[in-house]
């Protein structure tokens, strides 16, 4: 099968025609229609064969992840995602493999009502790489920068299930199959946070999601903001899978350091503090206030009242060169 022909069996066909899309697939470049008095969030994100998924997860799953992981980064600045483009690279043309990766990319889009505008295809080993846009009012949006002293650091969701996941791949931990299948859907199918980043706009001063681990992306909030965090780790919420399976101590250490986890920080003033909370709860969203933001300019982290290290810090793309240099 030809590039041309392959887009035209596995790409075209989609269940979402946003109105502000004037040129689609099919043309050298795709055109949309900006609103008046919102900004274009835009981002990109590269998941490759081996580092960012298992070898063997299932292409559903593959197709799934990258549109999620995008998406994520689009709720984590406030913003409503509109379309997305995909390159992606095949190591071969195998259709069954191709219609469960649309099929996995197709789902996300049409519940959140994103087009797929364009993109690229070509030979070579397996990686996906999807650029995703979307729209935010022009002052509403979240950036890493709006932190202010003295704001809470709130989190959604929990942390650690796609690492303990990892874990158990790896023969790290022993899991029964009903805890390991609920921990590697965590894992596999990441649930962006879409909705309550549109939610928290109104309140919050500073957002950032969780890919690289808790406590990285802690540190991106506080160089961006050049503040510091103290964090009251028995305060981060992990799972009751987590809870079964590991000792306290490591299930905060996982929670902090394994990455994967999609969920979002959001920074927030005393003032909104009160709204915020009001708010996710009849919004029915899980969320947790696990710290305060300071001048001191590092991440303090304490355990009933004592401080508390960590040996891992997350995961960070061509670290092992840099420690090499």
């Amino acid at each position: 099968m030809k590039e041309f022909e392959l887009i035209k069996e596995f790409f075209t066909a989609q269940p979402v025609s946003r109105k502000d899309v004037v040129m689609g697939i099919g043309d050298d470049c795709a055109l949309i229609r900006a609103n008046e008095h919102k900004l274009i969030a835009v981002t990109t994100d590269t998941l490759v064969a081996g580092i960012h998924f298992p070898l063997d997860t299932p292409p559903r799953a593959i197709g799934h992840k990258a549109v999620a992981v995008n998406l994520s980064d689009i709720a984590a600045m406030g913003a409503e995602p509109s379309w997305i483009s995909v390159a992606i690279t095949l190591p071969e043309v195998n259709k069954d493999w191709l219609s469960e990766f649309t099929a996995g990319m197709f789902e996300l889009t049409e519940y959140f009502n994103v087009q797929l505008i364009g993109g690229d295809t070509t030979q070579g080993p397996l990686s996906i790489t999807i650029t995703a846009q979307g729209t935010v009012p022009e002052d509403k949006a979240l950036c890493r920068s709006g932190a202010k002293n003295g704001d809470y650091v709130f989190v959604t969701g929990d942390f650690g299930d796609a690492g303990l996941a990892l874990a158990a791949m790896n023969n790290q931990i022993e899991l029964n199959d009903s805890d390991f299948a609920t921990v590697r859907a965590k894992l596999d199918y990441p649930k962006p946070q879409v909705l309550v980043g549109n939610l928290i706009r109104e309140f919050a001063t500073s957002a950032i999601d969780v890919s690289d681990g808790l406590l990285a992306d802690l540190g991106h909030i506080c160089r961006a903001s050049t503040l510091g965090i103290h964090i009251n780790v028995e305060d981060i919420p992990v799972s009751k899978v987590m809870q079964d399976n590991l000792a306290q101590i490591d299930a905060i250490n996982l929670a902090l350091t394994s990455g994967d986890d999609y969920q979002l920080i959001f920074t927030v003033s005393a003032t909104n503090k009160v709204g915020i909370e009001t708010a996710m709860a009849h919004a029915n969203v899980e969320f947790t206030c696990i710290g305060q933001l300071n001048p001191s300019e590092e991440i303090i982290l304490s355990y009933q009242n004592k401080p508390f290290t960590v040996s891992k810090v997350g995961f960070e793309h061509f670290s092992a060169a840099v420690a090499n240099d």
